[in-house]
C-alpha cells in the first residue's frame, strides 16, 4: 500500500483556507471522487456537514466537482457523521460525503467518505481517489452533468432509526436528561430522539451559529454538562462532540463517565441478556482498569491502536461487534456501522432500566485505574527518542517495578512533535512518579 498524501486515518482534516481544505482541493477532490465512483451504481453521493460555517464552501465546492464528473449530490444539510453512514446505505447511495472535523474547533474542517454498506471507504478506493487527483481537472458533456438536490427529510429518518434501537418494551418516562450537543451536527436530532422516548430533556449546546462548535461544551468540555445536571438534579447527562460520533456522560452526582466506562456498562448488559458475541476491542489507551473488569466476567479483551478505524479493523477481524475509545467512540456494530454517540447512550439508558440502577451505580462495577499522561516535545524530527537506550531502559525499570498492576505506553502523536509518555498503576503515586522519570529520559535525549 502506498503512503498517502491527502487522506490521514479519520479522512482529510486542516485549517480552513489552508492545506487541503480550500475550495479549489475541494473541488477536485469533489470530481476525482466521482470519476472513482462513476458508473458503480445509482451514480449519486449524500453530502451531510457538521453546524461550522466553511461548511457552505466546502459543500458547493464538492457539488461542483462531482457534477462535473457526473455524479449526482444529495444534500443532507446539518447531520452528524453516523446519520450520514446509514442514510447513505438506506438511500443506496454510491458514498457519503461527511464536511466536519469533529471535536475541532470551528477554524478546522475536514472530509471523510463512507462507502456505500455505510462504513468507511476502504483503502484502495482512498488511493485511487489521491491517483486520480494527479490527473488534470476535465469535465463531463453538458447532458451529462451531475444534479444537486436536498432531502428534507433526513433528520427525521434518523431520528426514527435512532428510536428503533431502543429496547420497544422500555421508556424515558420519568428520566430528566440532560443533553449537551457541543453546537454541532446533533443539536436538532439528540434532544428530539431523547423527548419522543419519554425524556424531560435540558437542552445546552443547541445553538450553533457557524462559530461556536465544541467551544467549552460537548464531549471535550464536560463542565457545562455537569453543572446543567447539579443544576437541574438530573438523572444523568448526554454530552455529544461536533459530528455526534462520540459520547461521555455524567451522572447523577457530577461524576464523568467516559468511554471505557460506557464501553464496560453496555458489554455487561449484552453479556447478561446472552447478546454479548465474542469480546471486547479497546485500544493502547483503553485503561487497565477496563480489561481487569472484563476478565472477571470472562470477557475476552483486545488492544487496538488508537482511532475508531483501528478499532473497526480490529473488531471485523475478529468478528465480535463491541469496541471503542476512553475518548468516546463506541462501536455497536449490530446496531450501527460507525461509531454513534445517541446510539451508545441509548444503549447506557436501556441498561440502567433493566438493572434497575443509577448511572452511578452501574459505572461504579469497574474501577478505573490512576493514569498519568506527559507530553513531551522535541524538535528534531528525524530523531526517535522511543528508540534510545536511556529511554528504553527507564520504560524496563517503570514496568518490572509495576507488574501486572501498572501499564507503561510510550507513543509519538500522529499530528503534533509529541512523545507521550502515558504510565498507569493501581497506585497513583507510582503511576506519576514512573511517568515523570520516563519523561525525563525522553526530554534529555530530545535536547
Amino acid at each position: 500500500m502506498g503512503a498517502r498524501k491527502y487522506f490521514g486515518t479519520d479522512g482529510i482534516r486542516g485549517k480552513v483556507g489552508e492545506s487541503a481544505i480550500n475550495p479549489e482541493f475541494v473541488i477536485k477532490l469533489g470530481w476525482a471522487a466521482g470519476k472513482v465512483l462513476a458508473g458503480q451504481g445509482t451514480n449519486k453521493v449524500l453530502i451531510g456537514k457538521d453546524t461550522r460555517i466553511s461548511g457552505y464552501m466546502l459543500e458547493a465546492a464538492l457539488e461542483a466537482g462531482l457534477s462535473a464528473a457526473g455524479i449526482n449530490s444529495s444534500l443532507l444539510g446539518p447531520m452528524p457523521t453516523p446519520a450520514i453512514a446509514y442514510l447513505t446505505k438506506t438511500f443506496r447511495a454510491e458514498a457519503g460525503i461527511v464536511i466536519s472535523a469533529s471535536h475541532n474547533p470551528y477554524y478546522d474542517n475536514g472530509i471523510k467518505f463512507f462507502s456505500s454498506d455505510g462504513y468507511k471507504l476502504d483503502d484502495d478506493i482512498e488511493i485511487a481517489i489521491e491517483a486520480m487527483m494527479d490527473q488534470p481537472m476535465t469535465c463531463v458533456a453538458s447532458n451529462k452533468l451531475g444534479k444537486a438536490s436536498r432531502i428534507n427529510d433526513a433528520a427525521g429518518r434518523y431520528i426514527e432509526y435512532c428510536k428503533g434501537t431502543f429496547p420497544s418494551e422500555l421508556s424515558l418516562q420519568g428520566l430528566k436528561v440532560v443533553v449537551d450537543c457541543a453546537h454541532g451536527a446533533t443539536y436538532h436530532i439528540a434532544p428530539n430522539v431523547l423527548a419522543e422516548l419519554g425524556a424531560d430533556v435540558i437542552e445546552i449546546g443547541t445553538k450553533p451559529n457557524g462559530l461556536n462548535i465544541n467551544e467549552g461544551v460537548g464531549a471535550t468540555s464536560m463542565r457545562s454538562t455537569v453543572e446543567a445536571v447539579l443544576e437541574h438534579g438530573a438523572d444523568l447527562g448526554f454530552a455529544l462532540d461536533g459530528d455526534g460520533d462520540r459520547i461521555m456522560m455524567v451522572d447523577h452526582l457530577g461524576n464523568v463517565i467516559d468511554g471505557d466506562q460506557v464501553l464496560f456498562i453496555i458489554a455487561r448488559d449484552a453479556l447478561k441478556a446472552g447478546r454479548l458475541n465474542g469480546g471486547v476491542v479497546g485500544t493502547l489507551m483503553s485503561n487497565l482498569g477496563l480489561e481487569i473488569a472484563l476478565s472477571k466476567l470472562g470477557v475476552p479483551f483486545e488492544r487496538s491502536k488508537v482511532g475508531d478505524r483501528y478499532v473497526m479493523e480490529l473488531l471485523q477481524q475478529k468478528n465480535w461487534t463491541i469496541g471503542g475509545e476512553n475518548s468516546g467512540h463506541v462501536l455497536n456494530l449490530n446496531l450501527a456501522s460507525t461509531g454513534d454517540g445517541i446510539i451508545a447512550g441509548l444503549q447506557v439508558i436501556s441498561a440502567m432500566l433493566r438493572a434497575n440502577m443509577s448511572l452511578h451505580d452501574l459505572a461504579s462495577g469497574f474501577e478505573k485505574f490512576p493514569q498519568t499522561l506527559v507530553n513531551v516535545r522535541f524538535e528534531n524530527a528525524d530523531s526517535d527518542p522511543l528508540s534510545s537506550d536511556a529511554v528504553l531502559t527507564a520504560k524496563a525499570e517503570a514496568e518490572k517495578s509495576l507488574g501486572r498492576q501498572g501499564r507503561v505506553l510510550l507513543r509519538k502523536s500522529g499530528t503534533e512533535p509529541l512523545i507521550r509518555v502515558m504510565v498507569e498503576s493501581d497506585d497513583e503515586l507510582a503511576s506519576t512518579t514512573w511517568a515523570e522519570k520516563i519523561a525525563d529520559a525522553v526530554r534529555n535525549v530530545s535536547s
